[in-house]
This record gives C-alpha cells, structure tokens and sequence, in this order.
C-alpha cells in the first residue's frame, strides 16, 4: 500500500529535497530501457497514485498529466537497446535512473530507489524495494518511466508493424517471439536478449506450425 508519508521521514538533517527514481522496460526484448526521476512537493496528495503495474493504462496516462503538473521538478531519460547489449540490463538500468536525476532542474538532496541496489549515485542513496507500491515520489516517476516508454512502443509499431509492438511492448511473449523468429531482428532489438532463437529453436517451429494450422494454411 503506498505510504504518502514514506518519503517524508528521509527529510532531516537538511535534507531538503527527496527524489524518487524507477525505471520501465527491463524485461523486453526490444526498445530502451527508460527510467524516470520526480521531486513532489511537501504535503502533495496525488489521488489514484500507485505502482504503475497495478494501474489501467487509461489511469496512468491521466495521472502522468498530473504528475507533470504538480512535481518540483521531473526528467525522463533512457538507455539505448545498444547500451543494454554492451553493459547489460541492470547497469543500463542503474545508467538510465542516473541521467534521469542528472537532468532534474532541481538536484535532489537524497534519492529513493526503486529496487535492491544503490549503486553509483552522486546523492546519498536508498533503495527500496517494491518501493513504486511503497513512496510517493518512486511511484510517481514509474508512471513517468511506463508512459513514456509505452508511447515509445507505439511509435516502434508504426515502424516496424510486423511485430506487434503496440499490443505487447517488446515483451517476449509468444507472438513477439515468433515475429523475431520470422522476419529477423529490426535495429531496436537487444541482441543479447535473443539467445531463444538458437535455443528454442524446435519449440518456436512447432509454434510456426500450430499457428499455420489454425489459420489454415
């Protein structure tokens, strides 16, 4: 259950301003991973505010509106599906949450992280885990971080329509899986999140052949 006052007890020995930071897209096999940083105002209440998995997308693209409205300061940054390959899934993560807090108009006094490690922050630190169902100022900045990455999965699909990005978002489901499998990989996908292709391969052409049979082919 999100605490409104959780945040507020990190706000002693002139500790000013509290920066919750959290990203989205960790999982997928395509897009960047987009993390996002959000400094609240003393006392706000933001009604609905939760972990942005637990919201209907229509929900928290009213709620990013609202955020972007009443935060001190908020700034949405990204890493490259490149950079993923290059120094893997957590470290582009940790990287995208980074430039994130960097690129606030307000540097923030302490930062509230979203999962276990701390790791590389200029600002002293805290990670929380399920911190998005947990501080205000985490869950803001998830709803920040999946907006924008969805919309960027809606535009990938206009891109690249052969493969659904629009209705999975990059995630390795089984339709996803089998469009890779078909058309080959586009440029937005981690190449080091592809190791299913050699090694499902018996798997995704029983898949290919159910789905021939059902469509009647």
């Amino acid at each position: 259950m999100l605490d409104y006052t959780f945040d507020d007890q990190f706000k002693v020995d002139g500790i000013k301003y509290v920066c919750g930071t959290d990203e989205a897209g960790r999982g997928p096999l395509a897009g960047p991973v987009v993390a996002a940083a959000c400094i609240l105002p003393d006392g706000i209440l933001i009604p609905g505010l939760d972990d942005s998995k637990k919201l209907t997308e229509k929900k928290r693209e009213k709620l990013y509106d609202e955020i972007c409205e009443k935060a001190l300061a908020y700034c949405i940054a990204l890493s490259t599906p490149e950079e993923i390959d290059e120094i893997n899934i957590l470290e582009a993560s940790l990287q995208a949450m980074r430039r994130s807090i960097a690129g606030l108009s307000i540097q923030p006094d302490f930062v509230l992280v979203d999962g276990n490690i701390d790791r590389g922050f200029l600002q002293p630190a805290r990670a929380v885990i399920g911190g998005d169902a947990t501080s205000q100022s985490i869950a803001a900045a998830s709803i920040l971080a999946k907006v924008t990455r969805d919309r960027m999965c809606e535009e990938l699909d206009a891109r690249y329509p052969q493969y659904g990005f629009k209705k999975h978002k990059g995630y390795p489901t089984k339709a996803h899986k089998l469009a890779v499998y078909v058309h080959g990989p586009c440029p937005e996908h981690r190449r080091s999140f592809l190791s299913f292709l050699e090694r499902d391969r018996e798997k995704l052409e029983r898949w290919l052949t159910e789905e021939a049979e059902k469509n009647g082919q």
